[in-house]
């Protein structure tokens, strides 16, 4: 049986503008074509799609994603390997899920107390799931930024990890705050905190404008960094990049 590509885009939910472009890089070539111009798609097809779908969601790039269905010889046996790497990633967004729920719990009781920050018993607990190293592996196109930071992470005690972990839960605290009362990205309140960031990442390895426009943009495009944001406070991701994106283009070089 084949299904045409409008067909296949309903059933997968990529574009029929995606399916022609995995066509045009050799990564997911039709069935056939049709004397209309049309392409058709076999049930061998779909299963390949069914992986690039499950690759992308694990953050792959489509390059990446080539090289993988290229190299790989048994299928049964490479779908077994996805499905490690996504019981993985779902422990993963557990811890993710149990760290989000904690921080609800704290800012409950702080609006309950009448105080304005909360006070977490363990801040480091606010990123859980996300430490810096794992959060840096996303950025492709910058290894000489990921490298800096992972050796810097690697390098640090443990007191020193918990301290650059209450650091970065209040910077993202107080950042959240400003969003809440409309202050605009590019003013000093704003700017000022994101300089803070800024500074906390340059102990690794001092970022380009353009290295930090792309982990601004990873707030927002990474489907685990915006959902950390998005849990902290809705619409936090996009305000952190529009942050980023004004102090990039005012500070950096």
């Amino acid at each position: 049986m084949a299904w045409p590509i409008a067909e296949v885009a309903r059933m997968s939910g990529v574009t029929a503008r995606a399916l022609r472009h995995y066509d045009a890089i050799g990564l997911l070539p039709p069935a056939w074509i049709g004397a209309n111009g049309h392409r058709y798609y076999e049930e061998r097809q779909l299963l390949r799609l069914q992986q690039v779908l499950v690759l992308r969601a694990l953050g792959l790039g489509l390059p990446e994603i080539g090289r993988i269905l290229a190299a790989q010889v048994d299928e049964l046996a490479a779908l077994r390997g996805h499905h490690r790497r996504l019981l993985v990633e779902r422990d993963r967004l557990d811890a993710l899920a149990g760290t989000v729920a904690r921080t609800i719990t704290e800012l409950e009781r702080s609006r309950k107390d009448g105080t304005d920050m909360i006070s977490i018993s363990r801040p480091e607990n606010l990123f859980e799931g996300l430490r810096p190293a794992q959060c840096m592996k996303v950025l492709r196109g910058f290894p000489e930024l990921v490298g800096a930071v992972e050796r810097h992470t690697a390098a640090l005690s443990t007191a020193e990890i918990e301290a650059d972990e209450r650091e970065r839960t209040a910077q993202m605290i107080r950042l959240a705050e400003l969003m809440a009362a409309g202050t605009p990205v590019g003013t000093e309140p704003v700017q000022a905190e994101i300089d803070s960031q800024y500074r906390t990442l340059a102990r690794s390895r001092a970022a380009t404008a353009e290295e930090y426009r792309a982990i601004g943009r990873c707030c927002v495009e990474h489907e685990h960094w915006r959902a950390v944001y998005e849990s902290i406070a809705p619409g936090l991701a996009a305000y952190q990049r529009a942050a980023i994106e004004a102090y990039a283009a005012t500070r950096l070089r």
